[in-house]
């Protein structure tokens, strides 16, 4: 049943995956709609709405990352994390959050996926020091991009990049940028089946 549906929505994108990478993506939504019903980890009841909601609306962020190592902040259940880990399996992600209901939830997924690129951390986010620097910081529906700079600024060294998923352009929020961050780019991201805005965008430090 999700299989096909995922075959077709992918199908309305420039995005391919192997038969593996789609059986794994299957596999993470069963995961997800298992465990959400003892531990709450998204709103979206319905593995075919999560399809849409929570895979392909992380999928489509992947043509636009680029290096090779990024950390997703506020990661929640593995969201964009844990898709763009599938779909890019030569580049590492630390999974970050600060509940361990929902990091336990991570391990989980990571080892029944086989994802040798998932770090799964319970942490917060000021507090976490990464062993290398990292490329990039990756937030969707976590913060404003105010927070997110003030509280990730230390993850990144001056090349590294701030990637935040968004929903309608955040016109006042780039209006108050913290000193020293530079706006780069807004992408706009089209989710096949999804009835709303999406974009995505890039901060530097300046």
């Amino acid at each position: 049943m999700l299989q096909p549906l995922l075959t077709s929505l992918l199908a309305q994108t420039d995005i391919v995956l192997s038969d593996k990478q789609q059986q794994q993506l299957v596999a993470y939504v069963e995961l997800l709609d298992k465990w959400n019903k003892a531990y709450n980890l998204t709103s979206v009841r319905d593995p075919k709405e999560m399809m849409v909601k929570h895979i392909m609306d992380s999928l489509v962020v992947a043509p636009h990352l680029t290096g090779k190592h990024y950390i997703d902040v506020g990661t929640g259940p593995g969201l964009p994390g844990i898709v763009l880990a599938i779909a890019l399996p030569d580049t590492q992600f630390v999974l970050l959050d600060s509940l361990g209901k929902r990091v336990r939830f991570l391990m989980q997924v990571k080892h029944a996926l086989g994802l040798d690129n998932v770090t799964p951390v319970q942490s917060r986010v000021e507090e976490y020091q990464p062993s290398v620097k990292l490329d990039g910081v990756l937030s969707r529906a976590f913060a404003s991009l105010q927070d997110m700079v003030q509280w990730c600024s230390h993850l990144i060294d001056d090349s590294g990049r701030f990637v935040a998923l968004k929903g309608q352009f955040p016109d006042e929020e780039l209006e108050n940028l913290p000193a020293g961050t530079k706006f780069e780019q807004d992408i706009s991201l089209d989710v096949p089946k999804l009835d709303a805005e999406r974009h995505l965008i890039i901060l530097s430090k300046d």
